[in-house]
């Protein structure tokens, strides 16, 4: 799994956790709807840190919480 794949799942792993669907996260992250959907369909291959920092605001967990998972303990190296 690279760094992108593992972003789009954890995303999606606390959406589920928080008990909200992707449309609500980015109504209430600032976040547009076509932003997330990048980022979780694999469009878009490097989602910012600002981004990301947003989604977080949401789910009221921080940038550390957020990659603070096992998802990104054996992540594929990014230098190609």
């Amino acid at each position: 799994m690279n760094t992108k794949e593992a972003v789009a799942k954890r995303i999606l792993q606390l959406c589920e956790e928080k008990h909200i669907t992707v449309n609500a996260l980015a109504n209430l992250s600032g976040v547009t709807p076509s932003t997330i959907y990048s980022i979780l369909n694999e469009k878009s291959q490097n989602p910012g840190i600002v981004t990301i920092k947003k989604l977080c605001d949401d789910f009221e967990i921080s940038i550390r919480e957020f990659f603070d998972c096992n998802l990104f303990d054996h992540i594929e190296q990014e230098i190609k």
